[in-house]
């Protein structure tokens, strides 16, 4: 009889320690069923994360003072200062959640609280020690694309 090990079954069969270690040296990989998320040579992620050179928004979907998530894209670009756009992570750097607001000048995680300034992601309200990471767009006329 022959068995396939799967991710899940060296999970269950490495008791807790092992568990832990397994699960902080895979993160990002697969699931189970074998795919993955890879990147083509133009920087392209294909399993449906970060699409470079994509359009996100038009310059004016982005307000003044706030910003707007792209939840699929895992992005959330901002306008700290008229015609002035950044982008930055959606993902909080507390527990990895996804941020779901952008109000009184700050890019807000639900999950325990944290808060980032939109203009350099850094943290405006903990428990979050890390600024949110930069992401590369351009803005080109009305367009803001994810680079």
């Amino acid at each position: 009889m022959t068995y396939e090990t799967t991710r899940r079954t060296v999970l269950l069969t490495t008791g807790a320690t092992g568990a832990v270690a397994l699960v902080a040296a895979c993160g990002g990989g697969g699931d189970d069923n074998g795919s993955t998320s890879t990147s083509s040579p133009t920087g392209q992620e294909t399993a449906g994360r970060k699409t470079a050179g994509r359009d996100l928004a038009s310059t004016d979907e982005i307000p003044v003072g706030g910003g707007k998530i792209f939840k699929e894209e895992k992005v959330v670009v901002t306008q700290p200062d008229q015609g002035r756009f950044k982008a930055f992570s959606a993902i909080c750097t507390h527990m990895g959640c996804t941020v779901t607001t952008v109000s009184d000048g700050t890019i807000n995680c639900p999950c325990h609280g944290s808060k980032y300034h939109v203009a350099d992601g850094s943290v405006a309200h903990g428990p979050a020690t890390r600024p949110l990471p930069a992401e590369h767009i351009t803005v080109e006329g009305n367009s803001v694309r994810l680079t």
